[in-house]
Protein backbone atom coordinates (compact mmCIF):
# COMPACT_ATOMS: atom_id res chain seq x y z
CA UNK A 1 0.00 0.00 0.00
CA UNK A 2 1.49 3.35 -1.08
CA UNK A 3 1.31 6.02 1.63
CA UNK A 4 0.83 9.71 0.80
CA UNK A 5 1.41 11.89 3.89
CA UNK A 6 -0.46 15.20 3.71
CA UNK A 7 -0.30 18.46 5.64
CA UNK A 8 -3.45 20.55 5.22
CA UNK A 9 -3.19 24.33 5.48
CA UNK A 10 -6.60 25.94 5.90
CA UNK A 11 -9.74 24.56 7.52
CA UNK A 12 -12.30 26.71 5.71
CA UNK A 13 -15.00 25.39 3.40
CA UNK A 14 -12.61 23.83 0.87
CA UNK A 15 -10.26 22.39 3.50
CA UNK A 16 -13.08 20.75 5.43
CA UNK A 17 -14.61 19.38 2.25
CA UNK A 18 -11.24 17.92 1.28
CA UNK A 19 -11.05 16.04 4.59
CA UNK A 20 -14.55 14.71 4.02
CA UNK A 21 -13.59 13.58 0.50
CA UNK A 22 -10.50 11.82 1.87
CA UNK A 23 -12.68 9.93 4.35
CA UNK A 24 -15.38 8.98 1.84
CA UNK A 25 -12.83 7.85 -0.79
CA UNK A 26 -11.00 5.40 1.50
CA UNK A 27 -12.53 2.29 -0.19
CA UNK A 28 -11.70 3.61 -3.68
CA UNK A 29 -8.14 4.53 -2.78
CA UNK A 30 -7.64 1.19 -1.02
CA UNK A 31 -8.51 -0.60 -4.28
CA UNK A 32 -5.94 1.60 -6.01
CA UNK A 33 -3.29 0.64 -3.43
CA UNK A 34 -3.15 4.15 -1.95
CA UNK A 35 -3.67 5.49 1.55
CA UNK A 36 -3.69 9.23 2.30
CA UNK A 37 -2.29 9.92 5.77
CA UNK A 38 -3.21 13.35 7.11
CA UNK A 39 -0.27 14.00 9.43
CA UNK A 40 -0.98 17.66 10.25
CA UNK A 41 -3.75 20.24 9.96
CA UNK A 42 -3.33 23.99 10.36
CA UNK A 43 -5.71 26.91 10.62
CA UNK A 44 -4.71 30.55 10.97
CA UNK A 45 -3.96 30.17 14.68
CA UNK A 46 -2.43 26.76 15.31
CA UNK A 47 -1.11 23.46 13.94
CA UNK A 48 -2.13 19.93 14.96
CA UNK A 49 0.48 17.22 14.31
CA UNK A 50 0.23 13.45 14.83
CA UNK A 51 2.58 12.03 17.45
CA UNK A 52 4.14 9.46 15.07
CA UNK A 53 4.89 11.02 11.68
CA UNK A 54 6.37 7.89 10.10
CA UNK A 55 3.59 5.45 10.89
CA UNK A 56 0.41 7.26 11.82
CA UNK A 57 -2.17 9.53 10.25
CA UNK A 58 -5.15 11.20 11.86
CA UNK A 59 -8.05 8.75 12.26
CA UNK A 60 -11.16 9.39 10.18
CA UNK A 61 -13.24 9.99 13.31
CA UNK A 62 -10.74 12.63 14.39
CA UNK A 63 -10.79 14.29 10.95
CA UNK A 64 -14.59 14.42 11.20
CA UNK A 65 -14.24 16.05 14.64
CA UNK A 66 -11.96 18.70 13.12
CA UNK A 67 -14.52 19.39 10.37
CA UNK A 68 -17.31 19.72 12.92
CA UNK A 69 -15.29 22.02 15.19
CA UNK A 70 -14.14 24.31 12.40
CA UNK A 71 -17.59 24.53 10.79
CA UNK A 72 -18.91 25.80 14.12
CA UNK A 73 -16.13 28.38 14.39
CA UNK A 74 -14.13 26.64 17.11
CA UNK A 75 -10.31 26.63 17.19
CA UNK A 76 -8.30 23.46 16.59
CA UNK A 77 -7.31 23.25 20.24
CA UNK A 78 -10.87 22.21 21.13
CA UNK A 79 -10.32 18.79 19.51
CA UNK A 80 -6.83 18.19 20.95
CA UNK A 81 -8.04 15.65 23.51
CA UNK A 82 -9.76 13.54 20.84
CA UNK A 83 -6.61 12.49 18.98
CA UNK A 84 -2.98 11.55 19.59
CA UNK A 85 -1.61 14.90 18.47
CA UNK A 86 0.52 17.84 19.50
CA UNK A 87 -0.66 21.43 19.19
CA UNK A 88 1.64 24.26 18.11
CA UNK A 89 0.94 27.99 18.17
CA UNK A 90 0.76 30.24 15.13
CA UNK A 91 4.32 31.50 15.65
CA UNK A 92 5.63 27.92 15.44
CA UNK A 93 3.72 26.72 12.36
CA UNK A 94 6.35 27.38 9.69
CA UNK A 95 9.20 25.96 11.78
CA UNK A 96 7.26 22.79 12.60
CA UNK A 97 6.20 22.21 8.99
CA UNK A 98 9.84 22.47 7.88
CA UNK A 99 10.78 19.94 10.58
CA UNK A 100 8.07 17.55 9.39
CA UNK A 101 9.26 17.99 5.81
CA UNK A 102 12.82 17.12 6.78
CA UNK A 103 11.60 13.88 8.39
CA UNK A 104 9.15 12.70 5.73
CA UNK A 105 10.89 13.77 2.51
CA UNK A 106 13.74 11.37 3.34
CA UNK A 107 11.32 8.47 3.80
CA UNK A 108 7.92 8.48 2.08
CA UNK A 109 7.60 12.01 0.74
CA UNK A 110 5.15 14.75 1.77
CA UNK A 111 2.36 16.70 0.07
CA UNK A 112 1.64 20.13 1.53
CA UNK A 113 -1.88 21.12 0.53
CA UNK A 114 -2.83 24.79 0.79
CA UNK A 115 -6.59 25.32 0.95
CA UNK A 116 -6.32 28.62 2.79
CA UNK A 117 -6.89 32.08 1.36
CA UNK A 118 -3.69 33.41 2.91
CA UNK A 119 -0.84 35.02 0.96
CA UNK A 120 1.51 34.45 3.91
CA UNK A 121 1.85 30.72 3.21
CA UNK A 122 4.25 31.45 0.34
CA UNK A 123 7.41 31.35 2.49
CA UNK A 124 6.44 28.02 4.06
CA UNK A 125 5.63 26.58 0.64
CA UNK A 126 8.94 27.76 -0.88
CA UNK A 127 10.95 26.24 1.96
CA UNK A 128 9.03 22.97 1.75
CA UNK A 129 9.46 22.82 -2.03
CA UNK A 130 13.22 23.40 -1.74
CA UNK A 131 13.37 20.40 0.60
CA UNK A 132 11.65 18.16 -1.96
CA UNK A 133 8.03 18.34 -0.85
CA UNK A 134 5.12 18.15 -3.27
CA UNK A 135 2.80 21.15 -3.27
CA UNK A 136 -0.95 21.13 -4.01
CA UNK A 137 -2.82 24.44 -4.15
CA UNK A 138 -6.39 25.61 -4.07
CA UNK A 139 -5.11 28.92 -2.73
CA UNK A 140 -4.42 31.31 -5.64
CA UNK A 141 -2.40 33.86 -3.70
CA UNK A 142 0.97 32.03 -3.60
CA UNK A 143 0.85 31.82 -7.41
CA UNK A 144 -0.04 35.51 -7.83
CA UNK A 145 2.67 37.02 -5.64
CA UNK A 146 5.86 38.39 -7.19
CA UNK A 147 7.13 36.71 -10.34
CA UNK A 148 10.32 35.79 -8.45
CA UNK A 149 8.37 33.91 -5.77
CA UNK A 150 6.21 32.24 -8.42
CA UNK A 151 9.26 30.97 -10.29
CA UNK A 152 10.78 29.54 -7.11
CA UNK A 153 7.50 27.82 -6.26
CA UNK A 154 7.09 26.16 -9.67
CA UNK A 155 10.81 25.46 -10.19
CA UNK A 156 10.18 21.73 -9.75
CA UNK A 157 7.04 21.62 -11.88
CA UNK A 158 6.59 17.87 -11.55
CA UNK A 159 6.04 18.30 -7.82
CA UNK A 160 3.38 21.02 -7.88
CA UNK A 161 -0.31 20.86 -8.78
CA UNK A 162 -2.76 23.77 -8.82
CA UNK A 163 -5.71 22.66 -10.96
CA UNK A 164 -8.26 23.99 -8.46
CA UNK A 165 -6.95 27.56 -8.59
CA UNK A 166 -8.67 28.16 -11.97
CA UNK A 167 -12.09 26.71 -12.67
CA UNK A 168 -12.33 24.69 -9.44
CA UNK A 169 -12.36 21.04 -10.57
CA UNK A 170 -12.41 21.75 -14.31
CA UNK A 171 -9.28 20.55 -16.18
CA UNK A 172 -8.21 24.04 -17.28
CA UNK A 173 -4.62 23.97 -16.00
CA UNK A 174 -4.11 20.41 -17.25
CA UNK A 175 -5.48 21.28 -20.70
CA UNK A 176 -3.28 24.36 -21.08
CA UNK A 177 -0.24 22.40 -19.87
CA UNK A 178 -0.89 19.56 -22.32
CA UNK A 179 -1.36 21.88 -25.29
CA UNK A 180 1.91 23.67 -24.43
CA UNK A 181 3.74 20.34 -23.96
CA UNK A 182 2.60 19.19 -27.40
CA UNK A 183 4.43 22.11 -29.01
CA UNK A 184 1.17 23.72 -30.10
CA UNK A 185 1.55 27.48 -29.34
CA UNK A 186 -1.43 29.01 -27.55
CA UNK A 187 -2.38 32.35 -29.12
CA UNK A 188 -5.43 33.29 -27.08
CA UNK A 189 -7.43 32.25 -24.02
CA UNK A 190 -10.87 33.68 -23.26
CA UNK A 191 -12.79 32.61 -20.22
CA UNK A 192 -15.67 33.31 -17.90
CA UNK A 193 -13.84 32.40 -14.71
CA UNK A 194 -16.21 33.63 -12.01
CA UNK A 195 -19.34 31.67 -11.17
CA UNK A 196 -20.68 34.72 -9.38
CA UNK A 197 -20.16 37.14 -12.27
CA UNK A 198 -21.32 34.54 -14.77
CA UNK A 199 -24.60 34.28 -12.88
CA UNK A 200 -24.96 38.07 -12.68
CA UNK A 201 -24.31 38.61 -16.40
CA UNK A 202 -26.64 35.85 -17.60
CA UNK A 203 -29.46 37.04 -15.33
CA UNK A 204 -29.19 40.54 -16.82
CA UNK A 205 -30.45 39.13 -20.13
CA UNK A 206 -33.86 38.53 -18.55
CA UNK A 207 -34.36 42.26 -17.95
CA UNK A 208 -33.68 42.17 -14.22
CA UNK A 209 -32.01 45.07 -12.46
CA UNK A 210 -28.30 44.69 -11.75
CA UNK A 211 -28.83 45.65 -8.10
CA UNK A 212 -31.51 43.02 -7.57
CA UNK A 213 -29.45 40.30 -9.23
CA UNK A 214 -26.48 41.02 -6.97
CA UNK A 215 -28.70 40.96 -3.89
CA UNK A 216 -30.26 37.68 -5.04
CA UNK A 217 -26.81 36.23 -5.67
CA UNK A 218 -25.75 37.18 -2.15
CA UNK A 219 -28.87 35.57 -0.67
CA UNK A 220 -28.16 32.40 -2.67
CA UNK A 221 -24.64 32.26 -1.25
CA UNK A 222 -22.98 32.88 -4.64
CA UNK A 223 -21.08 35.98 -3.52
CA UNK A 224 -18.62 36.75 -0.77
CA UNK A 225 -20.15 38.35 2.36
CA UNK A 226 -19.22 41.68 0.76
CA UNK A 227 -20.23 41.33 -2.94
CA UNK A 228 -17.66 43.96 -3.89
CA UNK A 229 -15.01 41.25 -3.42
CA UNK A 230 -16.53 39.57 -6.50
CA UNK A 231 -17.59 42.70 -8.39
CA UNK A 232 -14.07 44.18 -8.21
CA UNK A 233 -12.81 41.55 -10.67
CA UNK A 234 -9.73 40.81 -8.55
CA UNK A 235 -10.52 37.10 -8.21
CA UNK A 236 -10.80 36.77 -12.00
CA UNK A 237 -7.57 38.75 -12.39
CA UNK A 238 -5.73 36.31 -10.10
CA UNK A 239 -6.90 33.40 -12.24
CA UNK A 240 -5.85 35.27 -15.37
CA UNK A 241 -2.41 35.91 -13.89
CA UNK A 242 -1.96 32.22 -13.12
CA UNK A 243 -2.83 31.32 -16.72
CA UNK A 244 -0.56 34.04 -18.09
CA UNK A 245 2.39 32.81 -16.04
CA UNK A 246 1.63 29.24 -17.11
CA UNK A 247 2.04 30.49 -20.69
CA UNK A 248 5.48 31.79 -19.72
CA UNK A 249 4.62 35.47 -19.46
CA UNK A 250 6.66 37.28 -16.81
CA UNK A 251 3.92 39.63 -15.63
CA UNK A 252 2.55 40.81 -12.30
CA UNK A 253 -0.90 41.82 -11.11
CA UNK A 254 -0.14 45.46 -11.85
CA UNK A 255 0.21 44.57 -15.54
CA UNK A 256 -3.40 43.35 -15.79
CA UNK A 257 -6.18 45.72 -16.87
CA UNK A 258 -9.08 45.17 -14.47
CA UNK A 259 -12.59 46.58 -14.88
CA UNK A 260 -14.44 46.85 -11.59
CA UNK A 261 -18.24 46.75 -11.73
CA UNK A 262 -18.47 49.56 -9.20
CA UNK A 263 -16.67 52.96 -9.02
CA UNK A 264 -13.90 53.60 -6.51
CA UNK A 265 -16.13 55.96 -4.50
CA UNK A 266 -18.31 52.95 -3.65
CA UNK A 267 -15.35 51.08 -2.17
CA UNK A 268 -15.11 49.73 1.38
CA UNK A 269 -13.18 52.83 2.46
CA UNK A 270 -16.16 55.01 1.59
CA UNK A 271 -19.20 52.91 2.50
CA UNK A 272 -20.05 49.82 4.49
CA UNK A 273 -21.35 46.60 2.95
CA UNK A 274 -24.86 47.45 4.13
CA UNK A 275 -24.70 50.93 2.57
CA UNK A 276 -23.42 49.51 -0.70
CA UNK A 277 -26.25 46.97 -0.85
CA UNK A 278 -28.99 49.39 0.13
CA UNK A 279 -27.85 52.60 -1.61
CA UNK A 280 -24.82 52.16 -3.84
CA UNK A 281 -25.94 49.20 -5.94
CA UNK A 282 -29.11 50.83 -7.25
CA UNK A 283 -27.05 53.74 -8.63
CA UNK A 284 -25.34 51.29 -10.99
CA UNK A 285 -28.57 50.04 -12.59
CA UNK A 286 -28.92 52.74 -15.26
CA UNK A 287 -25.46 52.32 -16.74
CA UNK A 288 -25.69 48.53 -16.79
CA UNK A 289 -29.15 48.65 -18.40
CA UNK A 290 -27.79 50.90 -21.15
CA UNK A 291 -24.88 48.53 -21.80
CA UNK A 292 -27.24 45.56 -22.01
CA UNK A 293 -29.49 47.43 -24.45
CA UNK A 294 -26.57 48.41 -26.68
CA UNK A 295 -25.25 44.86 -26.81
CA UNK A 296 -28.71 43.39 -27.46
CA UNK A 297 -29.30 45.75 -30.41
CA UNK A 298 -26.29 44.14 -32.10
CA UNK A 299 -27.34 40.58 -31.29
CA UNK A 300 -24.77 40.33 -28.52
CA UNK A 301 -24.73 39.68 -24.79
CA UNK A 302 -22.49 40.93 -21.98
CA UNK A 303 -20.09 38.60 -20.21
CA UNK A 304 -17.43 39.31 -17.60
CA UNK A 305 -14.39 37.61 -19.09
CA UNK A 306 -10.66 37.24 -18.88
CA UNK A 307 -8.76 37.63 -22.17
CA UNK A 308 -5.14 36.60 -22.66
CA UNK A 309 -3.66 37.58 -26.01
CA UNK A 310 -0.45 39.14 -27.37
CA UNK A 311 1.31 38.87 -24.00
CA UNK A 312 -1.36 40.96 -22.26
CA UNK A 313 -4.16 40.10 -19.91
CA UNK A 314 -7.34 42.03 -19.24
CA UNK A 315 -10.52 41.27 -17.33
CA UNK A 316 -13.84 43.05 -17.67
CA UNK A 317 -17.19 43.20 -19.43
CA UNK A 318 -17.18 42.26 -23.11
CA UNK A 319 -19.86 42.08 -25.79
CA UNK A 320 -19.98 38.58 -27.25
CA UNK A 321 -22.19 36.82 -29.84
CA UNK A 322 -25.20 35.08 -28.32
CA UNK A 323 -24.38 31.85 -30.14
CA UNK A 324 -20.76 31.62 -28.93
CA UNK A 325 -19.84 29.21 -26.11
CA UNK A 326 -19.47 32.16 -23.74
CA UNK A 327 -22.63 33.81 -25.07
CA UNK A 328 -24.68 30.67 -24.41
CA UNK A 329 -23.39 30.47 -20.85
CA UNK A 330 -26.09 30.47 -18.18
CA UNK A 331 -25.94 30.37 -14.41
CA UNK A 332 -22.72 29.99 -12.46
CA UNK A 333 -20.82 27.65 -14.83
CA UNK A 334 -17.34 28.52 -16.05
CA UNK A 335 -16.33 28.39 -19.72
CA UNK A 336 -12.79 28.62 -21.10
CA UNK A 337 -11.88 28.81 -24.81
CA UNK A 338 -8.30 27.96 -25.78
CA UNK A 339 -7.03 29.00 -29.21
CA UNK A 340 -3.85 27.63 -30.76
CA UNK A 341 -2.52 26.45 -34.10
CA UNK A 342 -4.48 23.20 -33.81
CA UNK A 343 -7.47 24.89 -32.15
CA UNK A 344 -7.64 27.98 -34.31
CA UNK A 345 -11.03 28.08 -36.01
CA UNK A 346 -12.63 25.73 -33.49
CA UNK A 347 -11.24 26.41 -29.99
CA UNK A 348 -10.78 23.86 -27.26
CA UNK A 349 -13.75 24.58 -24.96
CA UNK A 350 -13.93 23.55 -21.31
CA UNK A 351 -17.23 24.09 -19.51
CA UNK A 352 -18.80 23.04 -16.24
CA UNK A 353 -19.24 23.91 -12.60
CA UNK A 354 -16.39 26.26 -11.81
CA UNK A 355 -17.16 27.10 -8.20
CA UNK A 356 -18.20 25.51 -4.93
CA UNK A 357 -16.34 23.87 -2.06
CA UNK A 358 -17.28 20.36 -3.15
CA UNK A 359 -16.03 20.76 -6.72
CA UNK A 360 -12.87 22.60 -5.67
CA UNK A 361 -11.98 20.04 -2.99
CA UNK A 362 -12.53 17.20 -5.47
CA UNK A 363 -10.01 18.87 -7.77
CA UNK A 364 -7.51 19.15 -4.90
CA UNK A 365 -7.91 15.47 -4.05
CA UNK A 366 -7.39 14.51 -7.70
CA UNK A 367 -4.19 16.58 -7.70
CA UNK A 368 -2.89 14.75 -4.62
CA UNK A 369 -3.59 11.37 -6.23
CA UNK A 370 -1.95 12.56 -9.46
CA UNK A 371 1.33 12.93 -7.53
CA UNK A 372 1.31 9.33 -6.25
CA UNK A 373 4.29 8.25 -8.35
CA UNK A 374 6.49 10.57 -6.28
CA UNK A 375 5.74 8.64 -3.09
CA UNK A 376 7.10 5.34 -1.81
Amino acid sequence: MKSIPVILLGCGGVGRQLLQHIISCRPLHSKQGIVIRVVAVADSRSLLVVDDLLLKGMEDEFLAEICHAKSSGSPLKTVLNHGHCQLFAESEIEERIVEIANVLVRSTGLAITDCSANSETINTLKKASSLGCSIVLANKKPLTCSIEDFEKLVLHFRRIRFESTVGAGLPVIASVTRVIASGDPISRIVGSLSGTLGYVMSELEDGKLFSQIVRDAKNLGYTEPDPRDDLSGMDVARKGLILARLLGWKINMTDIKIESLYPSEFGSESMSTEEFLSKGLSQLDKNMKERISTASSKGNVLRYVCILEDSSCKVGVQELPKDSPLGRLRGSDNVVEIYSRCYNNSPLVIQGAGAGNDTTAAGVLADIIDLQDLFT
